[in-house]
């Protein structure tokens, strides 16, 4: 599916965001900020990924911080835990257990294309292990153990929900009928679906840019939104429309539609005549403008961690009832004796 999610039935959506780095405002214009229409229509699971951060190395206090921050975020964003299932990966173990049988199911040469695989082969050259090799049998397991019909993802990586369909078609076919076989949901571009980096807008903003100029962050402070967007790279020329070669200007048209609702041609009119020095700024304050309840009600959950756990733990525990109703059928259609 590409664009629109139709609503013929209740079906089941399934996210996960890995607790590794800072979200930045293309994960927010992206998909957190859209998750919360989803809760009136569908059964949302929202997972966050730690299991996954691990094919990196981690720093344990940092991967303990972040993924407090992932779940706290999901929360200020607009997922209300009694409308959604929200938890962390590591506390259901049948994403794990799912995860084994499936990359037994998994060809290797499936695994040896997968792109995120080679990017990050050549990335942590010194740390190439099993797990950055069969990572897409475990992202199958989570889409599978709930039988998810949605899968919210940009356009470029919709290789990670094929594998998943190509997965769970091999084992129906092997077992019959155990899995719903997934689609993929890629947001309009236009809705925010691919923000680019300030530094290089030929390349899409990320949570783990080295270069801290480069992607805005949720948690950004105002000075530091504002400070960022008068950096962003831009072309020699001083008119701020959409153009062939005006990249950094095309990115920053697109941010300040996502934030105002604005056409682009709406955009060219408001600031014709007015250069980008002052389109700069108005963008970075109506980001920091919008960002700023969101950190408001971040704050308020961050301080108060044992409230956190709780929902994690309660989250955990509701996804973990569908799950393994899961994966009890398929130790079944294997063979394994059940104790």
């Amino acid at each position: 599916m590409s664009e629109e999610i139709t609503n013929e039935k209740r079906k089941t959506v399934l996210s996960a965001v890995q607790p590794s780095g800072n979200l930045t405002i293309g994960n927010y214009f992206g998909s957190l900020s859209r998750f919360s229409e989803f809760s009136e229509m569908f059964d949302c699971y929202y997972c966050v990924a730690d299991l996954h951060s691990i094919t990196v190395r981690q720093v344990p206090a940092e991967l303990r911080r972040h993924t407090y921050e992932v779940y706290a975020l999901y929360i200020a964003c607009g997922l209300e835990p009694d409308k959604n299932v929200l938890f962390v990966q590591s506390h259901v173990h049948e994403h794990a257990e799912l995860g084994w049988i499936l990359d037994c199911y998994t060809m290797f040469g499936e695994l040896s294309r997968m792109t995120q695989f080679k990017d990050k082969s050549a990335k942590h050259a010194d740390n190439v292990n099993a797990g950055l090799f069969t990572y897409p049998a475990l992202m199958a397991a989570d889409i599978l153990l709930y039988q998810a019909d949605y899968v919210p993802v940009g356009a470029d990586q919709k290789q990670h929900v094929e594998i998943a369909r190509d997965i769970a078609t091999r084992f129906n076919g092997t077992y019959s009928q155990t899995f719903t076989i997934p689609e993929p949901y890629i947001p309009k571009e236009s809705r925010g679906a691919k923000i680019m980096s300030l530094q290089d807008p030929t390349k899409k903003m990320s949570k783990s840019d080295k270069n801290e100029n480069a992607s805005i962050y949720i948690l950004d402070s105002k000075d530091d939104i504002i400070r960022k967007f008068k950096r962003a790279v831009t072309d020699s020329d001083t008119t701020v429309r959409v153009g062939e070669g005006k990249d950094g200007i095309n990115n920053l048209i697109t941010i300040y539609s996502c934030v105002t609702g604005k056409s682009a041609e709406e955009i060219e009119r408001e600031f014709d005549g007015r250069g980008y020095g002052e389109f700069k700024l108005a963008v970075g304050e109506a980001v920091a403008d919008k960002l700023s309840p969101v950190k408001e009600k971040f704050n308020l959950l961050m301080a108060d961690k044992s409230e956190l756990t709780a929902l994690m733990r309660d989250g955990a525990a509701r996804a973990s009832r569908t799950a393994s109703r899961t994966l009890s059928k398929v130790k079944r259609k294997i063979g394994f004796v059940e104790a």
